[in-house]
């Protein structure tokens, strides 16, 4: 892929996985590793440079519910950067209980496999901007893959470019797409899929899962995502976003210039 297809500018963004109290991390959404408190880690990553942050409760659509509110209170206190929010969202009403605890916009997976409708009231509501599809995408063969929801635990039989060409034309403003084969491997990301689904919508999509080093973050760009999520790489101290910055603006990324080096321990 050449520089042309790099769409618009280019978003470094902090991925947090919660569960409970804690910021952890698994491998295809498993084997659950604990990394320490997620607001300090939000507000570590902002402070380094991140972007935007996502939250995603990773048990609340288990228990019907999202649990970050005080997280998300707690953490727009010290971060002023775009903040979404995701898991357990089933309703304009958690929508707009997250959203009043600080949350800039929210992704909504599960329900929105169950009621597609619920796309397009959240976006007339709250705008277009604050509805993130998010797609937990796994490979089924060939260039085909099976979106599946409750993190990642249950199929839900829909063609995942399908889904996207969908959630779209039911107003969803942007797609978080993650590749459960990836997620946490640090391999880099899944190419073909961000290519699938990059080609086919007219709206950003969020490539996450599996990017381990700044040459993953540079293939994503190049692959046609506008944004990429980083959990892994960040939480295991692979790279610092001045070093995946730094890597971007060295291929000629439209990443944003950020003046504070601000190196994490």
């Amino acid at each position: 892929m050449s520089l042309s297809s790099v769409r618009g500018n280019c978003r470094l963004i902090a991925r947090l996985d919660v569960k409970g109290a804690n910021l952890i991390k698994g491998i295809h959404f498993e084997g659950i590793r604990v990394i320490g408190c997620p607001e300090e880690h939000a507000r570590r990553y902002y402070e380094a440079g991140a972007d935007e942050l996502i939250y995603m409760d990773t048990v609340a659509s288990l228990y019907g519910r999202n649990n970050l509110m005080d997280v998300v209170a707690s953490t727009v206190e010290h971060v002023f950067v775009p903040l979404c929010v995701g898991g357990g969202l089933r309703s304009e009403s958690d929508v707009q209980q997250v959203l009043r605890a600080g949350a800039d916009k929210v992704a909504i997976n599960s329900a929105a496999t169950q009621n597609p409708e619920l796309i397009t009231a959240i976006a007339n509501r709250f705008g277009a901007q604050c509805m993130v599809l998010n797609i937990e995408a796994k490979k089924v063969g060939g260039d085909r893959w099976e979106a599946f929801c409750d993190n990642g635990r249950e199929p839900t039989g829909r063609d995942v470019v399908s889904w996207a060409e969908q959630g779209v034309a039911l107003g969803a403003g942007e797609i978080l797409l993650t590749s459960i084969d990836r997620d946490g491997t640090g391999k880099g990301l899944d190419l073909r899929l961000i290519r699938a689904i990059s080609d086919r919508v007219n709206v950003p999509v969020i490539a996450s899962g599996g990017v381990g080093s700044c040459q993953d973050i540079v293939e994503g760009f190049e692959a046609g995502c506008e944004a990429i999520a980083i959990g892994y790489g960040l939480h295991f101290k692979k790279f610092t976003f001045q070093d995946a910055r730094d890597a971007a603006l060295g291929a000629s990324m439209p990443v944003r210039h950020f003046a504070h080096k601000v190196e994490y321990v």
